[in-house]
Parts: C-alpha cells; structure tokens; sequence
C-alpha cells in the first residue's frame, strides 16, 4: 500500500503545479517600451610622439583626470632645438639675399662701375695712340713689324675690355634681374617653411591630451624610446559616453534617431540615466555572448547605441547597464533629451 500513497501523493502534487501553472496571472507585457541589456562603451586614444627620441618626463598616472590641452609628456628637446637653430639660420641668410636684390645696386657700385670705364677709355686712348705711333714709324721702317702687331694686339683687347665694363656699368644701372629675384625668394620661402618644420618637430616633442578624459594605461616611462609606433598613454575620453545593446528585427523599425531613454545600473540602483538613440547600426550581426537574454543569442540583431548623460562620471567602461525606450514616442533626431555636458 505505501508505494500507492507515494504514487498519489506525487499526482496530487503534479497535478497542483501544472494547475498553478495553467491558472497563473498572465505577464502583461508592454508593446509600447522596449528594454535592452548592454554595456557601457567609450572611445579610446592612444596617444604617441610623432618622432623618436627619449623620454624626459611625464606628468600623468593611471586613473588620473587630464582636461584637453593639458602637457603629459616631453622628450629630450636637445636635438630639435639643433634643428630649429640651424633652420633659422639658412633662412636669416637666404632672407638678407632677397633683401640685396630687391634693394638693388649700391651708389658705391655704381660710381666704381663708372670710374672702371673712364680708366678702360683712358687705357683705350693711349693704346690707340701708340699704335699710330708705331704704325708711322713702321711705315718710315724705324720700328720693327713685330711692335706694331703687340700694339695692335693691345688696342683691341682695351677696346674688348672697354666693351664689357660698360656692360657691367649698364647692368649696374638697371639692377638684378627679376629672375634672380624670383628664385631668392623661392628659395627663402623654402628656407622658412624648413624652419617651421623644425619648429613643428619641436612642439610635436610635447605631448598634450587631445581631450578631456582619464588615463587609463601609462605605457612608458621617462629614458624609454617613443615614437609614432609606441603609444606613450591610453587615454579613455569620457565624452561620449553610449550604452552599446542590441535589438531584434522585429523591433528595428520603431526605433528613431533621437528617441529618449532611461539607462539603469546595478552600480546606482536608485538612480537613472538620461539618454538617447544616436546610432542604429545599417546591418546585422549574430547576438553577442555578453547579451543575457538567452532568446536572443543565435538571432540576428542590429546594434544600438544608446548616448548618455554622464555628468558625475559614474557610468564606466564595460559596466552592465539596462535601456528603457518608450517606443510610442515621436520624438526626431532633433527631440534630444536635455544633457547640460553634451
């Protein structure tokens, strides 16, 4: 008789629950909100010097809060200090060039250019007089032929060199000529912008944070090589700060640019988050693991991120989070929810 009991007592049971079971309340669900599990996402910069040297100094830690502009970290600035002064130089020089052609022939250069044809006339004059001379007197065959042939060699190279003096003083006159002009200033132009080359790699020798934010990782120290390909800091922006979370298919189409939201975390259980859609991803993707709804994770969704206000700092990279969105809400794009650190 007893395995009889047991066998009745356990239908009477069975019997009980899936009574329950059938006559349970039913959850009214609401068509009209939609709540999606996610986590918080944040942008990160990895921040790196521009050329390679060592590192001198610098000035920030691991959880520390840096505003935008503020100095991080230098390198040693010996050598780019060589390379600002040697840059300057060349273009201080190549600048009293173009200074020498535009401002054009000095008097001095003029009278000299002068006084250089009066002394060729003079030496032309007494050439072409000794060459009479000598001609006359070969003539009356008191001089040899060889003497008159030296002076006749004589009285054209006065004449040639009478030529180009008063060549020179005409060019003198007129100044340089506008080509040269022309590349003088090509070249300084070349020379001043290697010097602000220089001076870019002097201020690029400093690094600045690019925004406000936290350090996250401090990756060198001072005396270690950095250049472009070593990241000097991770730096995490703290604005924007998104609820990443994904929604089905079925739900897609309600969702709107804009639409405000609710965000929730298990870390501030009393408190809410202002937030709002500001992306829909155009295509789809299989459901992450890190979504728990157990439904989901072999479908296809879209992801959604959810923007939101943060002014105390407390949501944080990774952290669990709920979305509430009111799908029957109208709001555009340019409905946004009010967020004073937007």
């Amino acid at each position: 008789m007893k395995p009889l009991k047991i066998i009745i007592i356990l239908a009477v049971i069975l019997g009980i629950a899936v009574a329950g079971w059938y006559f349970r309340p039913s959850e009214q669900v609401d068509e009209n909100r939609l709540t999606l599990y996610g986590n918080i996402d944040i942008r990160q910069v990895e921040l790196t010097f521009h050329d390679a040297e060592h590192i001198a100094a610098m000035y920030a830690r691991e959880g520390e809060r840096v505003k935008k502009g503020q100095l991080l970290a230098i390198q040693d600035l010996e050598r780019f200090q060589y390379a600002v002064d040697s840059a300057e130089a060349r273009a201080e020089a190549q600048r009293q060039v173009v200074a020498r052609l535009e401002a054009g022939s000095r008097a001095q250069d003029i009278r000299k250019a002068k006084a250089d044809v009066k002394s060729a006339q003079a030496t032309l004059q007494f050439a072409q007089k000794e060459f009479d001379r000598l001609q006359a007197l070969v003539q009356r065959q008191s001089a040899p032929v060889q003497a008159l042939d030296r002076a006749r060699a004589e009285l054209d190279a006065a004449r040639e060199r009478m030529r180009s003096l008063k060549q020179l003083q005409a060019l003198a006159v007129i100044g340089p000529r506008e080509e040269d002009i022309a590349e003088a200033r090509a070249l300084l132009k070349a020379a001043e912008s290697a010097l602000d080359l220089a001076k870019k790699a002097w201020q690029d020798a400093h690094l600045y944070a690019p925004a406000d934010g936290i350090i996250q990782d401090r990756i060198l120290e001072p005396g270690d090589i950095a250049d472009i390909r070593a990241p000097v800091y991770t730096l995490a922006l703290i604005d924007p700060v998104w609820a990443r979370a994904y929604v089905s298919e079925d739900r897609l189409g309600r969702l709107k640019y804009g639409m405000p939201a609710h965000i929730e975390t298990d870390s501030y259980p009393d408190k809410t988050y202002a937030g709002w859609v500001g992306f829909i991803s155009p295509t789809a993707e299989f459901t992450p693991k890190t979504v728990e709804t157990p439904e989901l994770r072999t479908s296809l969704v879209y992801q959604v991120r959810v923007f939101a206000c943060n002014p105390q700092n407390e949501l944080r990279l990774g952290m669990p989070v709920t979305v509430s969105l009111a799908l029957d809400s109208d709001a555009e794009s340019s409905a946004v929810p009010p967020c004073p650190e937007r």
